[in-house]
């Protein structure tokens, strides 16, 4: 992906070093994001809750010194937030709106948000209540274990994260929602898969409409992603972690689901082709 000497980002925030204060409450998002890491990431069961109830000191983001390698990735991301930007500032601007930008915050072990405390090991994600993507850049690595490789695989995973603004300021959000607490648990999680497949499906359009922009694809990048998108397969991240996979169980999609929605957006540049039912 050709990403040097591009414009990067204003719209990141780097708490790397930072910690969470002493004493933090442990709130609702962050019990789900702990689930999350448990049955999703395999994460065990008794690490997971044993970060939630240890508060680390509050640290100075100056004193923080990441190795070049990790500031490289983190530079890179600003690049990729800054396309995120562009794109669908310019997407918007063509349907006769105003697109708002998110921010970035870049975080190490554990973070404050408006969805709670946030945790590495539940991995990248959103949070509709400030309008942030939240990233522990040492998912990274996961993501390689995972067979995850080359930098476009994580444009895609920050693209992913962008997807679900996009569904907090057209309102899907709110919609699906709505439509889960009225439903069962079974019937909540197949809703919770169409949201991530549009979000998957408007990373898509966003490959899509940047390569005609700015031409930053390079040859396999395109392969990267939908690596990444099969490696995140629930029934992928369920094999791995030794479970059978169930399909009621699911929270993001099948592997195969994934790629072909991603694929999906990729091909048509069209929000109405990313219509997963949640609409």
């Amino acid at each position: 992906m050709r990403w040097k000497n591009r414009r990067h980002s204003s719209n990141v925030e780097d708490r790397r070093g930072q910690g969470v204060s002493k004493g933090a409450a442990i709130g609702g998002g962050s019990i789900i994001m702990a689930l999350v890491a448990i049955f999703l990431f395999g994460q065990d069961p008794g690490q997971v809750i044993q970060g939630l109830l240890q508060p680390s000191g509050e640290q100075s983001a100056d004193s923080y010194q990441p190795n070049p390698q990790e500031q490289q990735v983190y530079e890179f991301m600003e690049v990729v937030m800054a396309d995120t930007e562009d794109t669908w500032g310019n997407v918007f601007q063509q349907a006769g709106y105003q697109y708002k930008e998110p921010k970035l915050v870049v975080y190490s072990g554990a973070t404050q948000t408006a969805c709670g405390t946030g945790q590495a090991a539940s991995g990248p994600f959103y949070c509709p209540g400030d309008q942030k993507v939240y990233i522990d850049l040492s998912f990274l690595n996961e993501l390689h274990n995972m067979g995850a490789q080359g930098d476009f695989a994580v444009a895609y995973v920050l693209a992913h994260e962008v997807g679900h603004h996009i569904q907090t300021i057209t309102g899907t959000s709110d919609k699906v929602r709505q439509a889960q607490q009225r439903a069962s648990k079974v019937q909540s999680n197949a809703i919770q898969v169409r949201m991530e497949l549009q979000a998957d499906c408007y990373a898509g359009i966003w490959a899509k409409h940047t390569q005609q922009r700015t031409q930053f694809l390079e040859r396999g990048d395109l392969e990267e992603a939908m690596n990444a998108a099969a490696a995140v397969g629930d029934d992928q991240i369920m094999r791995k972690a030794g479970q059978t996979p169930r399909r009621e169980a699911f929270t993001h999609g099948s592997s195969k689901e994934r790629m072909e929605w991603f694929n999906r957006g990729l091909q048509s540049g069209d929000l109405n082709a990313c219509d997963t039912g949640i609409n």
